[in-house]
């Protein structure tokens, strides 16, 4: 008698389990869209000093022209300097970067939902 009711036990928890499984399954199958940020966009008629402008606070990828990478939120663009803040991999640092040494920049434009 005992070892039927730990079988009919064992069998009614692992009917549960596969039962909630395939519910966890099926919430993760629904196929997230990308939509769009909105006011987010390049402007390829101004400076590049315009465009981190309108990034301000926003998080951005630098590329400088020696090949290094900065990641971080733009703090405030000045007179040929960027000043980044909360720099990615390196907690409590900022960085002051010349204009004429960015040769590119990220930014996200889309995000999934």
């Amino acid at each position: 008698m005992k070892r039927r009711v730990r079988f009919v036990g064992s069998a009614i928890l692992a009917l549960t389990l596969c039962c909630g499984a395939s519910i966890f399954f099926q919430a993760e199958a629904q196929p997230k869209k990308a939509t769009a940020l909105e006011g987010v966009k390049f402007d390829t008629a101004s400076s590049l000093a315009d465009n981190l402008k309108i990034f301000a606070g926003k998080d951005v990828i630098i590329h400088l022209r020696s090949g290094k990478t900065l990641q971080g939120y733009v703090r405030s663009v000045g007179n040929g300097l960027l000043h980044l803040e909360k720099l990615a991999a390196r907690d409590f640092y900022d960085a002051l970067v010349r204009m004429e040494d960015i040769s590119a920049m990220e930014a996200k434009f889309r995000d999934l939902k």
